[in-house]
């Protein structure tokens, strides 16, 4: 019987070790913050999103319509006569470098 005791208080005493443990776990627990707020201590409502996502749309519409971003300017055409008249002109010089080179040989 006397073993039984003993083995009783050593269980006693455990269970309150643990219970300790415990405590100082659940007081940190309280210190850090509960696992959803996740350090965030705001949130916004989803009407608050919306106020701020249709002032945003509307500063970019304002800003669109500003002509802050002005439209590309409309590319030039070269007529069919000025671009025969610059291949003419490649042309004589392309001979005439391919004649300096056969000269150089």
């Amino acid at each position: 019987m006397a073993n039984l005791s003993s083995v009783f208080q050593l269980l006693r005493s455990e269970r309150e070790r643990t219970q300790k443990e415990l405590n100082r776990l659940d007081a940190a627990l309280v210190a850090l913050g509960s696992p959803a707020s996740n350090g965030h201590g705001r949130a916004l409502s989803a009407a608050g999103r919306k106020a701020i996502s249709l002032a945003q749309k509307a500063r970019w519409a304002k800003r669109a319509s500003s002509g802050s971003v002005q439209a590309a300017a409309p590319r030039r055409k070269m007529s069919a006569v000025s671009r025969r008249k610059i291949a003419a002109a490649q042309k004589a010089r392309w001979a005439a470098w391919r004649a300096k080179q056969k000269k150089a040989v």
